[in-house]
């Protein structure tokens, strides 16, 4: 990852707009800034929230709060809780999550 012209900037992001986004099940709820090809975002899940794709994005991905449960395609399945991160290449292996419980995620992708 090559990150270039972004001037150093403290966020708050109270400050940032929260945009619903489409979900099979509950709700996902983004704040994103955008640099360039460089997006960073907080994401809320709530309780009972799956998603609607399997997404081949890559993404470092920091579970702030609550639990993300993230299956791969080959069936592999990941639980974060807070404090743990996962990291997946563009187009490396398709995933897709669900937050029973809901969850807060970090992602740089």
């Amino acid at each position: 990852m090559q990150m270039n012209n972004i001037p150093f900037a403290a966020t708050d992001w109270s400050t940032v707009e929260r945009v619903e986004k489409s979900a099979q099940a509950g709700q996902a709820f983004w704040q994103t800034l955008q640099y360039g090809d460089l997006r960073v975002r907080k994401v809320e899940y709530t309780p009972g929230y799956v998603s609607d794709h399997w997404c081949r994005k890559g993404h470092v991905l920091l579970c702030l709060a609550g639990e993300l449960h993230t299956e791969l395609e080959d069936g592999r399945q990941f639980t974060l809780t807070p404090g743990m991160s996962y990291q997946v290449a563009d187009n490396a292996e398709a995933h897709r999550s669900t937050a029973p419980r809901g969850a807060t995620l970090f992602i740089v992708d």
